[in-house]
């Protein structure tokens, strides 16, 4: 499969489990942790998907389309490892990562410390998506939606 292939196949996948999961995460309490700003796509359709919430945008550079640069204080530059874990216990509603690379020994390295970010940040009951796995025992995994092929994107609930 071509890079691009692979990329368009992400990109579905993402936007088919974010909008299976928008009106859950809509009656939850709780801010929205998007770890992995990027060009700031996903935080827009999360910033339509969820009208008025707070969304906290981590990134190591802000590297984001003008139009979808989250405001002040809801930025965070830095490792994301390292930022976002000062928000320990903030009981988001919802964490998504898509902060994977395609490079198996630097994605390995990366999911020795996300699970645990994810379930530190998530309220009981709230959801984490991401395009790695999160293997956590705090962290249960979840079916995924229609046309979203086994092993591309990942969905968990905390447990209570």
């Amino acid at each position: 499969m071509s890079r691009l292939e692979s990329f368009i196949r992400r990109m579905t996948a993402q936007r088919l489990v974010l909008d299976a999961i928008s009106a859950e995460v809509a009656a939850m309490q709780g801010p929205i942790m998007e770890l992995g700003l990027g060009n700031g796509r996903t935080y827009d359709h999360l910033r339509e998907r969820l009208p008025g919430r707070r969304i906290i945008a981590f990134d190591r550079a802000l590297g984001a389309h003008p139009s979808s640069v989250p405001p002040e204080g809801d930025l965070v530059i830095g490792e994301i490892r390292d930022t976002a874990a000062h928000f320990a216990g903030i009981g988001a509603a919802l964490v998504h990562a898509d902060i994977g690379t395609g490079i198996d020994e630097i994605d390995l390295r990366t999911q020795q410390w996300l699970p645990g970010l994810a379930a530190s940040l998530l309220q009981p009951g709230g959801l984490a998506v991401s395009g790695l796995p999160l293997d956590h025992a705090a962290l249960q995994p979840l079916p995924l939606c229609d046309g979203v092929p086994a092993d591309r994107y990942f969905i968990y609930r905390k447990a209570a």
